[in-house]
Protein backbone atom coordinates (compact mmCIF):
# COMPACT_ATOMS: atom_id res chain seq x y z
CA UNK A 1 0.00 0.00 0.00
CA UNK A 2 2.71 2.42 0.55
CA UNK A 3 5.39 1.45 -1.78
CA UNK A 4 4.62 -0.03 -5.15
CA UNK A 5 4.05 1.81 -7.93
CA UNK A 6 0.76 3.26 -7.75
CA UNK A 7 -1.02 2.65 -10.85
CA UNK A 8 -0.08 -0.75 -10.54
CA UNK A 9 -1.18 -1.22 -7.47
CA UNK A 10 -4.28 0.43 -8.32
CA UNK A 11 -4.87 -2.23 -10.63
CA UNK A 12 -3.85 -5.22 -8.57
CA UNK A 13 -6.40 -4.19 -6.13
CA UNK A 14 -9.23 -2.98 -8.45
CA UNK A 15 -8.87 -5.74 -11.15
CA UNK A 16 -10.45 -8.31 -8.89
CA UNK A 17 -13.37 -5.85 -7.84
CA UNK A 18 -13.75 -4.56 -11.14
CA UNK A 19 -14.00 -8.06 -12.89
CA UNK A 20 -16.57 -9.30 -10.03
CA UNK A 21 -18.81 -6.21 -10.59
CA UNK A 22 -18.64 -7.02 -14.46
CA UNK A 23 -20.11 -10.52 -13.22
CA UNK A 24 -22.49 -8.48 -10.68
CA UNK A 25 -23.75 -6.34 -13.93
CA UNK A 26 -24.39 -9.37 -15.64
CA UNK A 27 -26.41 -10.89 -13.66
CA UNK A 28 -28.51 -7.90 -12.90
CA UNK A 29 -28.89 -7.43 -17.04
CA UNK A 30 -29.32 -11.38 -17.04
CA UNK A 31 -32.27 -10.58 -14.59
CA UNK A 32 -34.13 -8.25 -16.97
CA UNK A 33 -33.41 -10.78 -19.87
CA UNK A 34 -35.27 -13.41 -18.54
CA UNK A 35 -37.95 -11.22 -17.49
CA UNK A 36 -38.32 -9.28 -20.67
CA UNK A 37 -38.73 -12.64 -22.35
CA UNK A 38 -42.35 -12.99 -19.81
CA UNK A 39 -43.92 -9.44 -20.97
CA UNK A 40 -42.66 -5.69 -21.31
CA UNK A 41 -45.00 -4.91 -18.18
CA UNK A 42 -42.45 -7.34 -16.46
CA UNK A 43 -39.38 -5.07 -17.22
CA UNK A 44 -41.29 -1.93 -16.85
CA UNK A 45 -42.24 -3.53 -13.26
CA UNK A 46 -38.49 -4.21 -12.24
CA UNK A 47 -37.80 0.03 -13.17
CA UNK A 48 -40.32 1.18 -10.72
CA UNK A 49 -38.97 -1.02 -7.83
CA UNK A 50 -35.64 -0.24 -8.62
CA UNK A 51 -35.59 3.32 -6.78
CA UNK A 52 -36.30 1.10 -3.37
CA UNK A 53 -33.97 -1.43 -4.28
CA UNK A 54 -31.23 1.34 -5.05
CA UNK A 55 -32.06 2.06 -1.51
CA UNK A 56 -31.54 -1.32 0.18
CA UNK A 57 -28.03 -1.07 -1.46
CA UNK A 58 -27.07 2.27 -0.95
CA UNK A 59 -27.01 1.37 2.79
CA UNK A 60 -24.76 -1.35 2.34
CA UNK A 61 -22.40 0.84 -0.33
CA UNK A 62 -22.19 3.96 2.24
CA UNK A 63 -21.75 1.98 5.40
CA UNK A 64 -19.00 -0.35 3.22
CA UNK A 65 -17.28 2.65 2.15
CA UNK A 66 -17.11 4.00 5.76
CA UNK A 67 -16.01 0.51 7.33
CA UNK A 68 -13.46 0.07 4.71
CA UNK A 69 -11.57 3.50 4.87
CA UNK A 70 -11.71 3.15 8.67
CA UNK A 71 -9.66 -0.64 8.53
CA UNK A 72 -7.33 0.58 6.17
CA UNK A 73 -6.23 3.69 8.19
CA UNK A 74 -6.11 1.73 11.36
CA UNK A 75 -3.71 -0.70 9.42
CA UNK A 76 -1.92 2.20 7.88
CA UNK A 77 -1.33 2.61 11.73
CA UNK A 78 -0.19 -0.43 12.59
CA UNK A 79 -3.30 -0.91 14.68
CA UNK A 80 -4.98 -4.54 13.62
CA UNK A 81 -7.17 -4.37 17.41
CA UNK A 82 -8.74 -1.29 15.99
CA UNK A 83 -9.13 -2.94 12.69
CA UNK A 84 -10.86 -6.10 13.81
CA UNK A 85 -13.19 -3.47 16.25
CA UNK A 86 -14.58 -1.87 13.19
CA UNK A 87 -14.72 -5.17 11.24
CA UNK A 88 -17.13 -6.24 14.62
CA UNK A 89 -19.43 -3.67 14.41
CA UNK A 90 -19.59 -3.77 10.42
CA UNK A 91 -21.61 -7.25 11.21
CA UNK A 92 -23.50 -5.23 13.92
CA UNK A 93 -24.33 -2.94 11.43
CA UNK A 94 -25.44 -5.07 8.98
CA UNK A 95 -27.94 -6.60 10.63
CA UNK A 96 -29.43 -3.23 11.60
CA UNK A 97 -29.22 -2.26 7.87
CA UNK A 98 -31.73 -5.61 6.95
CA UNK A 99 -33.83 -5.02 9.75
CA UNK A 100 -34.66 -1.72 8.09
CA UNK A 101 -35.36 -2.74 4.85
CA UNK A 102 -37.31 -5.84 5.90
CA UNK A 103 -39.75 -3.49 7.94
CA UNK A 104 -39.81 -1.49 4.77
CA UNK A 105 -40.66 -4.80 2.53
CA UNK A 106 -43.10 -6.14 5.06
CA UNK A 107 -45.20 -2.18 5.30
CA UNK A 108 -43.92 -0.24 2.65
CA UNK A 109 -43.62 -2.05 -0.70
CA UNK A 110 -47.25 -1.88 -1.68
CA UNK A 111 -47.59 2.15 -1.13
CA UNK A 112 -44.14 3.02 -2.81
CA UNK A 113 -44.80 0.65 -6.56
CA UNK A 114 -48.94 2.01 -6.70
CA UNK A 115 -47.83 5.80 -5.80
CA UNK A 116 -45.48 5.16 -9.16
CA UNK A 117 -48.50 3.80 -11.21
CA UNK A 118 -52.10 2.47 -11.43
CA UNK A 119 -51.51 0.03 -13.82
CA UNK A 120 -52.88 -3.51 -12.00
CA UNK A 121 -50.35 -5.87 -13.69
CA UNK A 122 -47.72 -3.93 -13.07
CA UNK A 123 -48.46 -3.13 -9.90
CA UNK A 124 -48.43 -6.67 -9.22
CA UNK A 125 -45.17 -7.90 -10.57
CA UNK A 126 -43.30 -4.89 -8.85
CA UNK A 127 -44.72 -5.50 -5.48
CA UNK A 128 -43.96 -8.99 -5.30
CA UNK A 129 -40.24 -9.01 -6.36
CA UNK A 130 -39.22 -5.69 -4.00
CA UNK A 131 -40.75 -7.84 -1.22
CA UNK A 132 -38.78 -10.68 -1.61
CA UNK A 133 -35.76 -8.77 -2.19
CA UNK A 134 -35.98 -6.11 0.70
CA UNK A 135 -37.06 -9.59 3.51
CA UNK A 136 -34.20 -11.39 2.32
CA UNK A 137 -31.90 -8.84 2.21
CA UNK A 138 -29.90 -10.05 5.09
CA UNK A 139 -27.74 -12.38 2.78
CA UNK A 140 -26.81 -9.07 0.90
CA UNK A 141 -26.05 -6.99 3.60
CA UNK A 142 -23.51 -10.12 4.63
CA UNK A 143 -21.89 -10.43 1.48
CA UNK A 144 -21.39 -7.18 1.11
CA UNK A 145 -19.55 -6.92 5.06
CA UNK A 146 -17.48 -9.49 4.00
CA UNK A 147 -16.56 -8.27 0.86
CA UNK A 148 -15.22 -4.77 2.37
CA UNK A 149 -12.89 -6.24 5.05
CA UNK A 150 -11.48 -8.34 2.07
CA UNK A 151 -11.04 -5.42 0.26
CA UNK A 152 -9.96 -3.16 3.31
CA UNK A 153 -7.04 -5.89 3.89
CA UNK A 154 -5.80 -6.01 0.08
CA UNK A 155 -7.72 -9.28 -0.47
CA UNK A 156 -9.39 -8.14 -3.18
CA UNK A 157 -8.85 -11.66 -5.35
CA UNK A 158 -10.75 -13.04 -2.80
CA UNK A 159 -13.56 -10.68 -2.90
CA UNK A 160 -13.69 -11.13 -6.00
CA UNK A 161 -14.35 -14.95 -5.92
CA UNK A 162 -17.38 -13.72 -3.36
CA UNK A 163 -19.05 -11.67 -5.36
CA UNK A 164 -18.59 -14.17 -8.42
CA UNK A 165 -19.81 -16.60 -6.54
CA UNK A 166 -23.35 -14.86 -5.89
CA UNK A 167 -23.77 -13.43 -9.11
CA UNK A 168 -23.12 -16.86 -11.09
CA UNK A 169 -25.77 -18.70 -8.25
CA UNK A 170 -27.97 -15.83 -9.33
CA UNK A 171 -27.74 -16.52 -12.84
CA UNK A 172 -28.16 -20.46 -13.22
CA UNK A 173 -31.18 -20.57 -11.06
CA UNK A 174 -33.15 -17.15 -12.42
CA UNK A 175 -34.52 -19.65 -15.09
CA UNK A 176 -35.37 -21.87 -13.27
CA UNK A 177 -37.56 -20.10 -10.69
CA UNK A 178 -39.02 -17.24 -13.93
CA UNK A 179 -39.68 -19.64 -16.26
CA UNK A 180 -40.27 -22.84 -13.73
CA UNK A 181 -37.62 -25.42 -15.01
CA UNK A 182 -37.47 -28.65 -13.97
CA UNK A 183 -41.05 -28.55 -12.46
CA UNK A 184 -40.89 -25.67 -10.13
CA UNK A 185 -43.58 -22.94 -10.60
CA UNK A 186 -43.06 -20.35 -13.11
CA UNK A 187 -43.38 -17.39 -11.08
CA UNK A 188 -41.91 -14.44 -13.25
CA UNK A 189 -40.55 -11.08 -11.35
CA UNK A 190 -41.22 -12.76 -7.97
CA UNK A 191 -38.91 -15.69 -9.33
CA UNK A 192 -36.30 -13.59 -10.56
CA UNK A 193 -36.11 -12.08 -6.66
CA UNK A 194 -35.86 -15.31 -5.04
CA UNK A 195 -32.99 -16.31 -7.12
CA UNK A 196 -31.44 -12.97 -6.30
CA UNK A 197 -31.76 -13.79 -2.43
CA UNK A 198 -29.96 -17.31 -3.19
CA UNK A 199 -27.18 -15.87 -4.63
CA UNK A 200 -26.57 -13.24 -1.96
CA UNK A 201 -26.71 -16.08 0.06
CA UNK A 202 -24.37 -18.25 -1.72
CA UNK A 203 -21.81 -15.04 -2.02
CA UNK A 204 -22.22 -14.67 1.73
CA UNK A 205 -21.39 -18.07 2.65
CA UNK A 206 -18.04 -17.87 0.54
CA UNK A 207 -16.91 -14.62 2.04
CA UNK A 208 -17.41 -15.77 5.62
CA UNK A 209 -15.52 -19.07 4.88
CA UNK A 210 -13.16 -16.81 3.14
CA UNK A 211 -12.28 -14.04 5.50
CA UNK A 212 -11.99 -16.76 8.74
CA UNK A 213 -9.33 -18.72 6.70
CA UNK A 214 -7.48 -16.20 4.89
CA UNK A 215 -7.98 -12.89 6.52
CA UNK A 216 -5.16 -12.93 8.78
CA UNK A 217 -5.36 -8.72 9.84
CA UNK A 218 -8.30 -8.88 10.82
CA UNK A 219 -9.67 -11.41 13.78
CA UNK A 220 -13.21 -10.68 15.16
CA UNK A 221 -14.21 -11.76 18.48
CA UNK A 222 -17.13 -11.69 20.45
CA UNK A 223 -16.45 -8.18 22.07
CA UNK A 224 -16.17 -6.69 18.86
CA UNK A 225 -19.08 -7.14 17.96
CA UNK A 226 -20.82 -4.90 20.59
CA UNK A 227 -21.84 -1.80 19.45
CA UNK A 228 -19.31 1.03 19.72
CA UNK A 229 -21.23 3.92 18.79
CA UNK A 230 -18.05 5.71 18.59
CA UNK A 231 -16.90 3.54 16.03
CA UNK A 232 -20.57 3.94 14.24
CA UNK A 233 -20.30 7.32 14.15
CA UNK A 234 -17.22 7.39 12.57
CA UNK A 235 -18.70 5.10 9.82
CA UNK A 236 -21.23 7.39 9.05
CA UNK A 237 -19.75 10.11 8.90
CA UNK A 238 -17.59 9.03 6.17
CA UNK A 239 -19.99 6.92 4.83
CA UNK A 240 -23.22 8.32 5.05
CA UNK A 241 -22.99 10.96 2.38
CA UNK A 242 -22.71 7.72 0.07
CA UNK A 243 -25.80 6.75 1.55
CA UNK A 244 -27.85 10.09 1.23
CA UNK A 245 -26.63 10.36 -2.33
CA UNK A 246 -27.84 6.43 -2.98
CA UNK A 247 -31.36 8.23 -1.75
CA UNK A 248 -30.60 11.01 -3.79
CA UNK A 249 -30.33 8.49 -7.10
CA UNK A 250 -33.35 6.29 -6.01
CA UNK A 251 -35.48 10.05 -5.28
CA UNK A 252 -34.51 10.79 -9.08
CA UNK A 253 -35.23 7.58 -10.55
CA UNK A 254 -38.87 7.62 -8.88
CA UNK A 255 -39.33 10.79 -10.23
CA UNK A 256 -37.67 10.37 -13.33
CA UNK A 257 -40.57 7.24 -13.38
CA UNK A 258 -43.39 9.56 -12.56
CA UNK A 259 -42.34 11.68 -15.67
CA UNK A 260 -41.82 9.04 -18.23
CA UNK A 261 -44.71 7.48 -17.21
CA UNK A 262 -46.85 10.27 -18.30
CA UNK A 263 -45.55 9.93 -21.78
CA UNK A 264 -46.09 5.45 -22.05
CA UNK A 265 -44.65 2.83 -19.43
CA UNK A 266 -42.71 1.51 -22.52
CA UNK A 267 -40.51 4.54 -21.28
CA UNK A 268 -40.11 3.56 -18.02
CA UNK A 269 -38.74 0.18 -19.92
CA UNK A 270 -36.65 1.88 -21.88
CA UNK A 271 -35.12 4.26 -18.99
CA UNK A 272 -34.72 0.98 -16.53
CA UNK A 273 -32.80 -0.85 -19.61
CA UNK A 274 -30.48 1.77 -20.05
CA UNK A 275 -29.56 1.36 -16.09
CA UNK A 276 -28.63 -1.94 -16.38
CA UNK A 277 -27.00 -1.58 -20.19
CA UNK A 278 -24.58 1.20 -18.12
CA UNK A 279 -23.85 -0.87 -15.04
CA UNK A 280 -20.82 -2.62 -17.51
CA UNK A 281 -19.32 0.59 -17.81
CA UNK A 282 -20.04 2.30 -14.43
CA UNK A 283 -19.71 -0.79 -12.59
CA UNK A 284 -15.96 -1.24 -13.16
CA UNK A 285 -15.32 2.92 -12.35
CA UNK A 286 -17.32 1.70 -9.13
CA UNK A 287 -14.57 -1.31 -8.98
CA UNK A 288 -11.77 1.25 -9.51
CA UNK A 289 -13.25 3.39 -6.57
CA UNK A 290 -13.09 0.86 -4.56
CA UNK A 291 -8.98 -0.61 -4.93
CA UNK A 292 -8.54 3.39 -5.12
CA UNK A 293 -10.25 4.54 -1.42
CA UNK A 294 -8.09 1.82 0.70
CA UNK A 295 -4.88 2.76 -0.88
CA UNK A 296 -5.99 6.73 -0.36
CA UNK A 297 -6.44 5.76 3.34
CA UNK A 298 -3.57 4.07 3.87
CA UNK A 299 -1.46 6.69 2.60
CA UNK A 300 -3.41 9.51 4.13
CA UNK A 301 -3.04 7.98 7.24
CA UNK A 302 1.14 7.68 6.53
CA UNK A 303 1.25 10.88 5.36
CA UNK A 304 2.58 9.81 2.01
CA UNK A 305 0.35 13.19 -0.10
CA UNK A 306 2.28 12.50 -3.59
CA UNK A 307 1.26 8.70 -3.74
CA UNK A 308 -2.66 9.98 -3.31
CA UNK A 309 -2.07 12.84 -6.07
CA UNK A 310 -0.64 9.94 -8.04
CA UNK A 311 -3.43 7.72 -7.44
CA UNK A 312 -6.17 9.66 -8.22
CA UNK A 313 -4.17 10.46 -11.56
CA UNK A 314 -4.07 6.77 -12.18
CA UNK A 315 -8.14 6.54 -11.51
CA UNK A 316 -8.88 9.29 -13.40
CA UNK A 317 -6.96 7.75 -16.44
CA UNK A 318 -8.85 3.95 -16.33
CA UNK A 319 -12.25 5.61 -15.11
CA UNK A 320 -11.92 8.05 -18.26
CA UNK A 321 -11.37 4.48 -20.84
CA UNK A 322 -14.60 2.71 -19.48
CA UNK A 323 -16.74 5.59 -20.03
CA UNK A 324 -15.92 6.51 -23.85
CA UNK A 325 -16.03 3.27 -24.50
CA UNK A 326 -19.61 3.27 -23.22
CA UNK A 327 -20.08 6.55 -25.21
CA UNK A 328 -18.67 4.74 -28.00
CA UNK A 329 -20.98 1.67 -27.78
CA UNK A 330 -24.02 4.15 -27.07
CA UNK A 331 -23.68 5.76 -30.05
CA UNK A 332 -23.10 3.48 -32.55
CA UNK A 333 -24.62 0.31 -31.72
CA UNK A 334 -28.08 1.14 -29.69
CA UNK A 335 -30.37 -1.07 -30.99
CA UNK A 336 -28.02 -3.97 -30.54
CA UNK A 337 -27.67 -3.06 -26.90
CA UNK A 338 -31.73 -2.56 -26.56
CA UNK A 339 -31.86 -6.02 -28.66
CA UNK A 340 -31.17 -8.16 -25.76
CA UNK A 341 -34.31 -7.14 -23.74
CA UNK A 342 -36.74 -8.17 -26.70
CA UNK A 343 -37.97 -5.15 -27.43
CA UNK A 344 -41.17 -3.93 -29.21
CA UNK A 345 -40.98 -1.69 -32.74
CA UNK A 346 -42.10 1.47 -29.82
CA UNK A 347 -39.35 0.02 -27.31
CA UNK A 348 -36.82 0.75 -30.15
CA UNK A 349 -38.39 3.87 -31.13
CA UNK A 350 -38.20 5.53 -27.87
CA UNK A 351 -34.90 3.40 -26.37
CA UNK A 352 -32.43 4.49 -29.58
CA UNK A 353 -32.11 8.03 -29.52
CA UNK A 354 -32.37 7.95 -25.31
CA UNK A 355 -29.28 5.61 -25.30
CA UNK A 356 -27.33 7.97 -27.54
CA UNK A 357 -28.26 11.07 -26.22
CA UNK A 358 -28.22 10.50 -22.43
CA UNK A 359 -24.17 8.35 -23.21
CA UNK A 360 -22.97 12.10 -23.90
CA UNK A 361 -23.08 12.48 -19.59
CA UNK A 362 -20.54 9.68 -19.91
CA UNK A 363 -17.65 11.82 -21.25
CA UNK A 364 -17.84 13.96 -17.80
CA UNK A 365 -19.20 11.01 -15.48
CA UNK A 366 -15.44 9.33 -15.00
CA UNK A 367 -14.21 12.24 -13.57
CA UNK A 368 -16.69 13.17 -11.68
CA UNK A 369 -17.25 9.60 -9.81
CA UNK A 370 -13.44 9.33 -8.89
CA UNK A 371 -13.61 13.26 -7.54
CA UNK A 372 -16.42 12.21 -5.48
CA UNK A 373 -14.63 9.05 -3.91
CA UNK A 374 -11.69 10.86 -3.33
CA UNK A 375 -13.21 13.55 -1.24
CA UNK A 376 -15.33 10.62 0.90
CA UNK A 377 -11.39 9.15 1.55
CA UNK A 378 -10.15 12.46 2.68
CA UNK A 379 -12.55 13.06 5.08
CA UNK A 380 -14.86 15.79 2.67
CA UNK A 381 -17.80 13.42 1.92
CA UNK A 382 -20.08 16.19 2.83
CA UNK A 383 -18.54 17.58 -0.58
CA UNK A 384 -19.73 13.84 -2.44
CA UNK A 385 -22.74 14.73 -0.85
CA UNK A 386 -23.29 18.20 -2.41
CA UNK A 387 -22.71 17.13 -5.64
CA UNK A 388 -24.63 14.37 -5.97
CA UNK A 389 -27.72 16.57 -4.98
CA UNK A 390 -26.39 19.56 -7.45
CA UNK A 391 -26.41 17.08 -10.02
CA UNK A 392 -29.59 14.83 -9.82
CA UNK A 393 -32.23 16.93 -7.67
CA UNK A 394 -31.44 20.73 -8.74
CA UNK A 395 -30.17 20.11 -12.23
CA UNK A 396 -31.41 16.54 -13.59
CA UNK A 397 -35.13 16.38 -12.41
CA UNK A 398 -35.99 20.06 -13.08
CA UNK A 399 -34.81 19.69 -16.46
CA UNK A 400 -36.13 16.41 -17.51
CA UNK A 401 -39.72 18.39 -15.66
CA UNK A 402 -39.23 21.01 -18.05
CA UNK A 403 -37.94 19.35 -21.07
CA UNK A 404 -41.05 16.88 -20.65
CA UNK A 405 -43.53 19.83 -21.06
CA UNK A 406 -42.69 19.63 -24.87
CA UNK A 407 -44.57 16.87 -25.24
CA UNK A 408 -41.54 14.73 -26.89
CA UNK A 409 -40.27 11.95 -24.91
CA UNK A 410 -36.90 12.35 -26.53
CA UNK A 411 -36.52 15.45 -25.53
CA UNK A 412 -36.38 14.14 -21.85
CA UNK A 413 -33.49 12.76 -22.51
CA UNK A 414 -30.94 15.68 -22.78
CA UNK A 415 -31.50 16.35 -18.94
CA UNK A 416 -28.63 13.65 -18.36
CA UNK A 417 -25.82 15.46 -20.23
CA UNK A 418 -26.90 18.64 -19.10
CA UNK A 419 -26.82 17.17 -15.44
CA UNK A 420 -22.87 16.19 -15.80
CA UNK A 421 -21.73 19.06 -17.55
CA UNK A 422 -22.66 20.61 -13.75
CA UNK A 423 -21.52 17.96 -12.16
CA UNK A 424 -18.57 18.13 -13.45
CA UNK A 425 -18.13 21.91 -12.63
CA UNK A 426 -18.73 21.03 -9.24
CA UNK A 427 -16.88 18.20 -8.68
CA UNK A 428 -13.74 20.01 -9.59
CA UNK A 429 -13.96 22.80 -7.08
CA UNK A 430 -14.76 20.53 -4.34
CA UNK A 431 -12.12 18.21 -5.10
CA UNK A 432 -9.25 21.18 -5.32
CA UNK A 433 -10.88 22.06 -1.53
CA UNK A 434 -10.46 18.74 -0.35
CA UNK A 435 -6.88 18.76 -1.64
CA UNK A 436 -6.25 21.88 0.29
CA UNK A 437 -7.73 20.43 3.59
CA UNK A 438 -5.02 17.10 3.18
CA UNK A 439 -2.21 19.38 2.62
CA UNK A 440 -3.21 21.59 5.53
CA UNK A 441 -3.60 18.04 7.48
CA UNK A 442 -0.69 16.72 6.96
CA UNK A 443 1.97 19.62 7.53
CA UNK A 444 0.38 19.55 10.78
CA UNK A 445 1.30 16.56 11.36
CA UNK A 446 4.45 16.59 9.71
CA UNK A 447 5.22 19.61 12.04
CA UNK A 448 4.16 17.36 15.23
CA UNK A 449 6.42 14.33 14.21
CA UNK A 450 9.67 16.81 13.98
CA UNK A 451 8.23 18.51 17.55
CA UNK A 452 8.54 15.09 19.04
CA UNK A 453 11.78 14.05 17.68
Amino acid sequence: MGEMDEGKLLLSLALPIMLSMLVQALYNIVDSIYVARVSEDCLSALSLAFPAQNIMIGLGTGTGVGVSTLISRALGRRDAKAASHVAGNAVFLAVCCWALMALFGIFGADAFIHSQTDIAEIRGHADSYLRIVTIGSLFMYMQMTMEKLLQSTGLTRLSMWTQMFGAVTNIILDPFFIFGWCGLPAMGTAGAAIATVLGQAAGMTLGIILHRRRNHEIRIVRDDLRPDWKIIKAVYRIGFPSVVMMVVGSATNYMMNRILIGFTPTAIAVYGSYFRIQSFFFMPVFGLNSGMIPIIGYNYGACKKERIYRTFRYSVLYASFFMVLGFLLFQFMPGALLGIFSPSENMLAIGIPALRRISISFLFAGFCIVAGSVCQALDKSAASLAVSVLRQLVALVPAAWLLAKTGDVNMVWWSFPIAEIISLAASAFFLRAAFRHMEHVLGERQDDTQQEI
